[in-house]
């Protein structure tokens, strides 16, 4: 059963991730964390250490809704090389999707925290791994499964799509155009079916 503090920590994760998403570490005050949940500072320590913790927290939360999110896409098919194609799907929609969470947050918070916030930087490098790790995965499994050139390596393909990626999430967002997105999912389409696909 889910207690008091586990609801209340919950409830303040769910608030102010957007916020420190959109405003960053730095420029988030707790009066903007107390204004937005209607909580007192008290409450908000009561749950989390310090401003820190309660970023890291809220990083954290907000990645792993979008990372289930990425799971749930790609169980629509068991095939590694079709698992490629649904990720480029998925991306295809982010732009979109990301702006109810304020943004990106793997971009948002790890510009912001390279510059502001070492222990907040090391989460955002931990995701960005796991990204490429799971990515690298997938193609390994390809490569197990007929389905992907044994020439290919796993690891580098993995960090050139998410390079790839987040290179667009950033245009798309910096221009407000939906065109860098969509127009490097159809180029990663290509690479896919040209260069990994036996």
């Amino acid at each position: 059963m889910t207690t008091k503090a586990e609801l209340t920590s919950q409830y303040i994760l769910e608030v102010v991730a957007p916020i420190f998403n959109k405003n960053g570490y730095a420029a988030t005050s707790l009066s903007d964390v107390t204004n937005a949940t209607g909580l007192t500072k008290g409450a908000i320590y009561g749950n989390f250490k310090n401003k820190e913790d309660l970023a890291i927290a809220a990083f954290m939360f907000t990645v792993k809704n979008m990372m289930k999110r990425i799971a749930d896409h790609l169980s629509n098919s068991d095939s590694p090389i079709e698992k490629l194609f649904l990720i480029t799907d998925f991306y295809r929609n982010y732009y979109d999707y990301s702006k109810q969470l304020g943004g990106c947050p793997v971009l948002n918070i790890g510009v912001d925290a390279n510059n502001q916030n070492t222990l907040l930087l090391q989460k955002v490098r931990y995701i960005i791994e796991k990204i490429q790790d799971q990515v690298a995965t997938i193609i390994e499994d390809g490569i197990e499964a007929g389905e992907i050139s044994s020439e290919v390596n796993a690891m580098k393909f993995a960090k050139r799509i998410d390079t790839m990626i987040q290179g667009a999430i950033f245009m798309t967002y910096t221009m407000d155009d939906n065109f860098y997105i969509l127009d490097t999912m159809n180029m990663l389409d290509s690479i896919i079916e040209k260069e990994l696909r036996i």
